[in-house]
């Protein structure tokens, strides 16, 4: 017995092909609904409708700029998220969460300055905004000053158990900084 076969579940709604009853069953991307007559009949449809985000809460008293419509916090598959109330009619949607901008500038392209992001997993990490010319990545905070070894114009905060330390940026130096307090 396979096992979607072990996880099928009625669910009392004709099949809109071949008039059979559909079928809750579980797949390797998750549960769909599947005719009862497959492999002869092989519809399926998803079980939840893919919308780009469910309606959380709606923003009475803010107006969408392309249709005048209300606009609504969304939640959708990458976290929470402002769009128009009419989708799919109007397309319109805001950030929540923009990057935080700091005033170091990149020491890789000299050009730039590094943001605040976050990851699709949550992690807050610094990079270039000239991304995708500039690819520095930096995964602990970043703070100005210069390494007194090698003379890497940025400095990273590491948190330790003895508190914050100041380490080099440089990947290939990376040595603790002393401070004189």
């Amino acid at each position: 017995m396979t096992k979607a076969a072990i996880f099928a579940a009625r669910q009392n709604e004709p099949c809109p092909e071949c008039g059979a009853e559909l079928v809750i069953r579980s797949g390797r991307h998750g549960p769909f609904l599947g005719c009862s007559r497959y492999p002869e009949c092989q519809h399926i449809r998803p079980l939840k409708a893919q919308v780009e985000g469910h309606i959380v809460k709606m923003l009475d008293g803010q107006a969408c700029p392309k249709c005048q419509a209300v606009l609504a916090l969304r939640q959708g598959r990458y976290g929470m998220f402002i769009a128009c109330s009419n989708y799919p009619e109007c397309d319109h949607t805001e950030v929540i969460d923009k990057p935080d901008e700091t005033s170091i500038s990149c020491p890789q392209c000299e050009q730039g300055k590094l943001l605040q992001r976050k990851s699709r997993y949550g992690k807050v990490f610094h990079s270039c905004d000239r991304y995708p010319e500039c690819q520095f990545v930096l995964n602990f905070k970043p703070v100005a000053g210069e390494c007194s070894y090698c003379h890497y114009p940025l400095l990273m905060e590491k948190r330790t158990v003895k508190g914050p330390i100041l380490y080099c940026a440089s990947k290939l130096c990376g040595k603790p900084v002393v401070t004189t307090e």
